[in-house]
């Protein structure tokens, strides 16, 4: 009789402390993801009990705010001009979370950040209704506006990321096609789900922010890195390099042309300076291939492409070189195609890069960390995070941008303004000659002081389709934006 008992007993002791131990999971060691689970409605429920904390532009427009309700969600999360700010806002919602700023700052917004520990122990004394605290972005609200206004007219799927490139503030990220935030925070239910249904469904994706959560080939632009290689080691502006119109890649039957075939130099050498302004494939594929796969990855490393954790808070999605598996992909890779992806914020960081005499700043969105009264709590300080190109060597490159600036088509070139860039024409798809191509802009201005570093991409080629190019395309887009921050202060 004593032993079925004890078996009993011990059947219950175990299971009593699987129990234990699972409650002891869930509530203490997995209980601060649950809470941040943006699927976890209770927590957001509860968070619409008081205030939410504003995002305010560098100026201190207002960007998102909240209104007091009569129902049972006290506040209702407003967005102004919502749809050009979204993609760095994100959006807010009692049933599907949240996004952007709106979720990597979600502590702060909501209250409960150790930052606002002193806040809320004042608030707990004094009675007074707990509020969240503020975020004051390094976004510029009127570049912003006319980075969106450029893409939108234009009706095109891209993107435009701006820097300061001496201390890595980012001054816009407009993305579109984008989306209305404020019908996610609606408090009507159909509301939200038909929007959010609408979202899925579209093929072009406008809940997306391509500048960081979508990686492109580079095309012509990722030149700029194969340069800076060339020169770190040894090579100046005007040294030699080949000027063929078309090379064929080594162990292979496949030709690599320049653009249109065309020569660079005498047809046989050029300088460097000039294979740049002239954006020559062959020149640029057969460097690569002198400087290594090696080199090539610790210079684009500087540069922060390959970078895997990188937050600005948003989460960023990494740049590669991919693997450079063999002597022709080595050739590819020294035009930015094959299996090169970067962001376009890291293609701004890129220009920002070499505009800062070859210091890399870290980008940053976040300017200010506010109290609940806005006071402030914290400022984000400039943070060098790489000696990329010595001094000289990004003097020299800046030279070679603003050739290729005066050798760039495309409207919209500035009077009395000295731009110093890069275009790009990528390739890709299964069928290249079939798939229209990105068009890529990466510059900064004024060269010989700059002030503002940006990349421009447009997907697909927008309007020009097949015979779509970074200087014809991207190019008018980035200089209309480098002429709305340098001509409105």
């Amino acid at each position: 009789m004593n032993t079925p008992l004890r078996r009993v007993g011990l059947a219950m002791m175990a299971m009593f402390l699987l129990l234990l131990g699972n409650a002891t999971y869930v509530q203490v060691i997995k209980a601060d993801d649950y809470r941040k689970n943006p699927l976890n409605n209770r927590v957001i429920l509860d968070q619409y009990s008081r205030e939410r904390g504003q995002i305010i532009a560098s100026d201190g427009t207002p960007l998102a705010a909240v209104q007091k309700t009569d129902d049972r969600l006290e506040y209702l999360r407003t967005y102004a001009n919502g749809p050009v700010f979204a993609p760095v806002t994100g959006y807010f919602s009692w049933i599907y979370g949240a996004g952007g700023m709106e979720r990597a700052e979600d502590d702060l917004l909501n209250g409960s950040d150790d930052r606002l520990f002193t806040s809320r122990v004042s608030d707990l004394i004094t009675g007074r209704d707990p509020k969240g605290g503020s975020l004051q972005l390094t976004i510029d609200a009127k570049l912003q506006q006319a980075a969106f206004d450029q893409l939108q007219s234009q009706g095109v799927t891209g993107t435009v990321v701006a820097i300061k490139p001496d201390t890595g503030e980012i001054l816009a990220m407009a993305s579109t096609p984008s989306y209305d935030p404020n019908l996610l925070a609606s408090h009507d239910a159909d509301v939200q789900e038909d929007t959010w249904a609408a979202f899925e469904a579209d093929p072009a994706k406008p809940t997306l922010n391509r500048a960081v959560h979508e990686n492109y080939p580079p095309g012509s632009t990722f030149k700029l890195v194969v340069a800076a290689a060339a020169l770190a080691e040894g090579k100046t502006k005007d040294s030699p390099v080949d000027g063929r119109p078309v090379i064929t890649l080594p162990g292979t039957n496949t030709t690599l042309p320049n653009f249109n075939d065309t020569t660079c130099g005498d047809g046989v050498t050029a300088t460097l300076q000039e294979a740049l302004a002239k954006s020559c494939n062959t020149a640029f594929a057969v460097l690569a291939n002198e400087l290594g796969a090696d080199k090539l990855r610790d210079k684009a490393a500087e540069f922060g492409i390959g970078e895997q954790d990188l937050t600005i808070p948003l989460s960023v999605v990494p740049s590669t070189l991919g693997p450079i598996s063999d002597t022709p992909s080595l050739y590819q890779t020294g035009i930015g195609q094959k299996d090169v992806r970067v962001t376009p914020l890291a293609n701004a960081v890129l220009a920002a890069t070499i505009a800062n005499g070859g210091v890399r700043m870290q980008p940053h969105l976040v300017g200010k960390i506010l109290a609940p009264d806005l006071q402030t709590i914290s400022e984000t300080k400039p943070d060098e995070a790489a000696e990329a190109m010595e001094p000289e060597h990004a003097t020299a490159l800046r030279d070679m941008m603003i050739a290729s600036e005066n050798n760039t088509s495309g409207g919209g070139k500035l009077r009395n303004v000295t731009i110093a860039s890069k275009t790009g024409t990528a390739e890709h798809g299964e069928d290249v000659r079939a798939t229209k191509p990105h068009a890529w802009y990466v510059a900064f201005a004024p060269a010989e002081k700059p002030e503002i570093a940006i990349a421009v991409i447009v997907e697909n080629g927008g309007q020009q389709g097949l015979s779509a190019t970074g200087g014809r395309v991207a190019a008018p887009i980035g200089r209309a934006v480098i002429g709305a921050y340098l001509g409105g202060r």
